[in-house]
């Protein structure tokens, strides 16, 4: 998606400008669109994670599995590592389960094990560190920022450090964007530092529909939240019930896409937004893609940003990538 031009009324709260101009100016796109981090309030977060437990949504589970079996050979592949970042830590339980699993590792003996918390939402930061803070010799630092910024603040201190982007987040980015972001972490490395990935894999369609519209509806109940964030926060008029949820398998692509679908004509105001916007039924706010990958494919992806792909393990019944790379 597209950086947004266009700033909201100044008298929008400080907290909301940036929330608002990208409202305004991405409902003005063709097709309209919404920025998918917006899905994340404290509801959405808490949705999100209901959804890593669905059967359906098998990202969750099989990167869980592989840190899990996999945590000591990380390390036994990693230079010795003094300080881990993780990129968006949700509720703090994957990168727990690592360093439970590498505890047994020379290379993790540094005391105290430093841990640097990057994400937008204090409150996820607050329960990844309250998660953490069972483990014995971390010292934890909360960076409330964007990764771009949060890189900033920790690039190039001289720690050996182990950067972790986890949970298929790579996957919100397109093929451009992903190079650009692979490329703001090398930024904040010194060569011999270490990022491990995980990316979620192309699969059967009918699979991935399924764990993007799952039978419960909390896939659907996460999308449409995201209006009723907009409603509460920029002073929308949106009618939650007028929209329904649809995931579509954009195989050319390669990747999945959720929408909003208007099912009916209806008109919305969004008063800090500046937005008046009139929908036919039928028509569609597109808010998020998740592109999938091949392993060879990401392999190229992180050759370009500058890191050399050291090891890599795969769960195979949830193709699902786990790729350990280091900074040249």
């Amino acid at each position: 998606m597209s950086t947004p031009r266009s700033a909201a009324s100044q008298n929008v709260p400080v907290a909301d400008k940036d929330f608002a101009s990208d409202v305004e100016y991405y409902l003005a796109l063709e097709p309209r669109q919404l920025p998918s981090r917006y899905l994340y309030d404290a509801l959405g977060s808490a949705l999100f994670n209901a959804i890593c437990e669905l059967p359906w949504y098998r990202i969750t589970r099989g990167e869980v599995d592989l840190l899990r079996t996999h945590g000591r050979a990380v390390f036994a592949h990693s230079a010795p590592v003094s300080r881990i970042v993780e990129l968006g830590p949700g509720n703090g339980s994957k990168l727990l389960t690592l360093i439970e699993s590498g505890r047994g590792r020379r290379r993790l003996d540094h005391k105290p094990l430093h841990l640097h918390l990057i994400d937008v939402s204090a409150r996820a930061l607050d329960e990844a560190s309250h998660a953490l803070a069972l483990l014995d010799d971390v010292e934890i630092e909360k960076h409330q920022a964007t990764y771009e910024s949060g890189l900033m603040e920790i690039a190039r201190t001289g720690a050996r450090t182990l950067v972790l982007f986890l949970g298929s987040n790579i996957g919100n980015f397109d093929r451009p964007g992903a190079d650009e972001f692979l490329r703001s972490i090398r930024a904040a490395l010194e060569p011999g530092d270490d990022l491990l990935i995980g990316a979620d894999l192309v699969k059967p369609e009918s699979e991935l529909l399924l764990a993007y519209d799952d039978p419960l509806g909390v896939t659907a109940a996460f999308n449409r939240n995201l209006l009723v964030r907009i409603n509460r926060e920029l002073g929308g008029n949106f009618d939650v019930d007028a929209f329904g949820h649809r995931a579509v398998w954009n195989r050319a692509e390669s990747r999945v896409e959720m929408h909003l679908v208007s099912l009916r004509r209806q008109w919305v105001r969004i008063q800090s937004a500046h937005v008046d916007v009139t929908l036919k039924e039928g028509d569609t706010i597109w808010t998020e893609s998740s592109y999938k990958y091949e392993p060879d494919e990401l392999a190229v992806l992180l050759e370009r940003a500058g890191f050399r792909p050291v090891e890599h393990w795969l769960a195979g019944e949830e193709r699902f990538l786990l790729t350990l790379a280091r900074a040249e």
